[in-house]
């Protein structure tokens, strides 16, 4: 990559917050002779530009000599984040490339199929007659041709190995703070009757180790095999079994993958099986710090590598995770703008949200939350509720206490379009779960919210215990810590946006003392700064009463109900 083009290659007419400094700091950093640079940004710093600014120093077709590669890839874990790049204009010459099941058939009687169910994928030797302007395979083209191409992670970690999205010279990876979380999630295995289209016939024995896992895997794969070749003997087959076929594809390719690594002396990747339910029940095999796989799957697709977040804490432990050599990695810390009495942390904690508390101190919480929307009567606000388990107590217990006209909830499948109804709401509470991450809540779409419980990995999962066994207290903080730091940067999206976070559950004044070490600045200020409010005694009443100011939205902090918090 040549990093003296950085800054000509930012994609906005000017600077805004840092921008400018962390430019310098990213070049001065791949000229020091780093092949990897860590860029620590909190939110609001334009990652999406400064990534543009990183991709656009990729060497260049007239640059290189025939074996080197050229190019770069954009990615990001979040689908939302990969839309955003696709609709903002300062980012066009991304060329975005998406799976094939977001794209239909242009075929006529065909125009409802998903590219990967369409006849292309169901009849053998199937000569399509628009294959030139099929919407999948015209954006794939156009994406490998261009000088940058965006996708997910997940997509690009499947395009590994492949002819058309080969190895470039320089790999962007935004929102990369849980790389290692994300590669460990696509490289498990999980097998049971509704993820193994032959379990009738091959159904799990029971699962001690890792070695009879491996022993199973053998035999399930080849007979995964042979039904795949059978299916693909057929001149043509449905939708459904299409599908089949696809799925049985996948499962032989990753269970031969664990075979392999699990058998490989060398291999930094250690295994897990949860089965708990015997001889015949699902069986999940899971890796933990799968460098292997990084390495196939992201470190050999580029020579040179920029990962952006606001939450790599500790680049040590980052690297250890990811299976990097902390002397080939750089850091570099970009300033947070965002005045911090915009963004105030509360302490408003009413007891644990342990499993062994949860039933005590919920009541509480839900309380508390009645207090907090009489206190903000005209504004929108968001509660991180953890899980559904948390989401439906809490829906009940505001139910019951009479302000559910205020509240809205969705469940697993209706999440997407009840947030999208919820953000053209007035007034309303929204009961989320699992939206700590890429949700942009800028300005009136949310004033405030509440963390209901501390975020830490569920101790019930095998890779946790595998890890706190082996002493790993330091991940299980700064994985909760992670998440409490994306959480909060939902509601101020810019310098001029503010918005209250107010802590409900008494572990995350745990959580902050036990990971201080791993405290960004910029974040330490906001608990340093933390309080506690003076809120309106519990009435339901109040909490769902229009008001006269309900017809006037805040100009400024000054002019807020909560002013006088903020302000002292």
């Amino acid at each position: 990559m040549n990093p003296t083009r950085i800054e000509n290659e930012f994609p906005a007419a000017t600077y805004r917050g840092a921008q400018e400094q962390a430019l310098s700091d990213i070049r001065a950093a791949f000229e020091a002779g780093n092949d990897i640079v860590l860029v620590r940004a909190p939110t609001g710093s334009g990652k999406s530009l400064l990534s543009r600014a990183i991709a656009g120093c990729a060497r260049r077709p007239g640059e290189a000599r025939p074996e080197q590669p050229t190019g770069a890839y954009y990615t990001t874990p979040q689908v939302s984040q990969l839309d955003d790049v696709a609709g903002d204009p300062l980012l066009e010459d991304l060329s975005v490339i998406n799976g094939k099941s977001n794209y239909s058939c242009i075929l006529p009687g065909e125009t409802t199929t998903p590219v990967d169910r369409a006849p292309c994928a169901r009849e053998t030797g199937f000569d399509c007659p628009v294959r030139h302007r099929c919407p999948y395979f015209s954006d794939r083209d156009l994406a490998a041709s261009r000088q940058i191409a965006a996708m997910t992670l997940a997509y690009f970690m499947q395009t590994a190995g492949s002819e058309v999205f080969g190895q470039r010279d320089v790999v962007v990876i935004d929102e990369a703070h849980g790389l290692t979380e994300w590669a460990e999630m696509y490289a498990t295995i999980e097998l049971g009757p509704k993820t193994v289209p032959v379990w009738e016939r091959t159904p799990a024995p029971k699962i001690a180790d890792v070695e009879d896992a491996a022993e199973y895997a053998e035999t399930l794969a080849s007979v995964c095999d042979r039904r795949r070749h059978e299916l693909q003997r057929e001149p043509e087959i449905s939708a459904e079994e299409t599908a089949v076929r696809d799925r049985l594809s996948e499962l032989v390719r990753d269970l031969t993958w664990f075979v392999t690594d699990a058998r490989d002396a060398e291999s930094a990747t250690t295994w897990v099986t949860d089965q708990h339910g015997g001889a015949k029940s699902p069986v999940t095999i899971k890796p933990m710090n799968p460098e292997r796989y990084l390495t196939h799957t992201v470190w050999d697709r580029a020579s040179t590598f920029a990962l952006l977040s606001a939450t790599i804490l500790n680049k040590d432990a980052f690297c250890r995770g990811t299976g990097l050599d902390p002397d080939r990695v750089a850091l570099v810390d970009v300033e947070h703008t965002f005045p911090v009495e915009n963004r105030p942390l509360y302490d408003v904690t009413q007891g644990k949200m342990t499993y062994e508390q949860r039933d005590e101190t919920l009541p509480k919480v839900a309380r508390l939350l009645v207090r907090l929307m009489s206190h903000h009567p005209d504004e929108k606000g968001i509660v991180h509720c953890h899980s559904y388990t948390i989401q439906e107590r809490l829906a009940d217990l505001l139910s019951e206490s009479g302000v559910d006209s205020r509240v809205r909830t969705h469940d697993r499948q209706n999440r997407d379009a009840v947030l999208s109804s919820w953000k053209r709401d007035d007034s309303t509470v929204f009961l989320s779960v699992k939206m700590e991450e890429a949700l942009d809540l800028k300005d009136d779409l949310a004033r405030w919210q509440m963390l209901c419980k501390a975020p830490f990995p569920n101790t019930r999962d095998s890779r946790v215990a595998q890890r706190l066994k082996e002493g790993l207290w330091g991940w299980y903080y700064r994985s909760a810590l992670r998440t409490v730091i994306q959480a909060c940067g939902r509601v101020v999206r810019s310098p001029q946006d503010y918005g209250a976070t107010y802590l409900a559950d008494s572990s995350l004044l745990d959580l902050f003392e036990r990971a201080r070490h791993d405290v960004p600045p910029w974040f330490k200020a906001q608990i340093d700064r933390m309080t506690t409010p003076t809120l309106p005694a519990f009435d339901p009443q109040a909490a769902v009463t229009d008001t006269e100011s309900t017809q006037r939205q805040p100009q400024s902090i000054d002019d807020h109900p909560l002013g006088d918090v903020w302000n002292g």
